[in-house]
Formats: structure tokens, C-alpha cells, sequence
């Protein structure tokens, strides 16, 4: 096969799979039951000024199935981080015992889990739309190249509708197990 041809099937392999480690990280943030670090990943605290990461300004860990808690490694900000994770609008309600902030993560309703659901098959359509995008990105570039016959192109196109297809049925299945995971009370 054509250097050139092999070249963009592999950026393309690359891309695709990129989108997937994407739709992992971002499936991370969407709760399902079980209390988890990652629960608070989007949350930004004020820190003298500029906004940071609350990992970057405090230990999370989850001692139980249920509970988060937050020990910021300064007690002066205890107040901030209280208020980015009730800004965060995540749903949850910080409690402050003047060390750390404990986080009692409720059990979902189904009316949440539904919710949650549609947000997690929002982020998977995303990720599909993304491989998509990057299917008609390599298909541009395979017509571009010059020297490469015919039939090479139309086989190289074909490498990479199998690995669209793939990757899209990839997507299915995190989806269909994140599901799963939300739906279990």
C-alpha cells in the first residue's frame, strides 16, 4: 500500500481512538450511584485569583461508597471550595467541620438516573460525531494524494469506514455499560 495512504489510516486510527479515551474521561464526571473522586473533577476553585482545579488545592478522596471528602491543604480555603462545589451545580450539598468538607453523595431518583442517562448518550454522540469527522477527514485526504492508484484509494477507503464502524460500535458498548452502571439502584 501507498506510505502516503498508510499514513492517514493510521492519523485516523489515532484520532478515533483519541475520541473514545475522551468519551472515557468525560463518562468519569457523570455519577452513577457509587460516590468518586472524579465526581468533582469539573470544579474550579478561586485560589488568590485565579481559577484552579480543586485537586490542585485540596486531597478528594472517598472513604465510603456514599461519601466524598474534601481536605484542602489550606484551611483559609474551605469557604471557596464550598462554594465552587455548590456553583458547580453538581447537586450536591458540601458540609464544612472546620478541617475538611465531607459530602454526603444522595442516593439517585430514577427521574436523575434518567437524566443522567441522557447526558451520558449526549457525550457518546459527540464521540461518534467526532469519529465521523475524522472518517471525512482521512476520505479528503486520500483523494489528495496524487500517487496512488485508484483502486488503492478506494481500498484505503474502505479501511477506513471498517475502522469508523468499529469505533462506533467501541462507543455503543461504554455507553451501553455506563448505562447499565446508572440504572442499577
Amino acid at each position: 500500500m501507498n506510505e502516503d495512504l498508510k499514513f492517514i489510516i493510521d492519523t485516523a486510527k489515532e484520532a478515533m481512538d483519541n475520541a473514545i479515551t475522551h468519551l472515557g474521561k468525560r463518562l468519569l464526571t457523570i455519577r452513577a450511584g457509587k460516590a468518586s473522586p472524579a465526581m468533582l473533577q469539573g470544579v474550579m476553585v478561586d485560589y488568590y485569583g485565579s481559577p484552579t482545579p480543586l485537586s490542585q488545592v485540596a486531597n478528594v478522596v472517598t472513604p465510603d461508597g456514599r461519601t466524598i471528602s474534601v481536605q484542602p491543604w489550606e484551611k483559609n480555603l474551605i469557604p471557596e471550595i464550598e462554594k465552587s462545589i455548590i456553583n458547580a451545580n453538581l447537586g450536591f450539598n458540601p458540609m464544612n467541620n472546620g478541617e475538611s468538607i465531607i459530602i454526603n453523595v444522595p442516593p439517585l431518583t430514577e427521574e436523575r438516573r434518567k437524566d443522567l442517562v441522557k447526558q451520558a448518550k449526549s457525550e457518546a454522540e459527540d464521540s461518534k460525531v467526532g469519529v465521523r469527522n475524522d472518517r471525512k477527514q482521512a476520505n479528503n485526504d486520500i483523494k489528495k494524494v496524487d500517487d496512488a492508484s485508484e483502486d488503492e484509494k478506494a481500498n484505503a477507503e474502505l479501511d477506513i469506514q471498517k475502522l469508523t464502524d468499529a469505533h462506533i460500535k467501541k462507543i455503543e458498548d461504554v455507553l451501553n455499560t455506563k448505562e447499565a452502571e446508572i440504572m442499577t439502584v
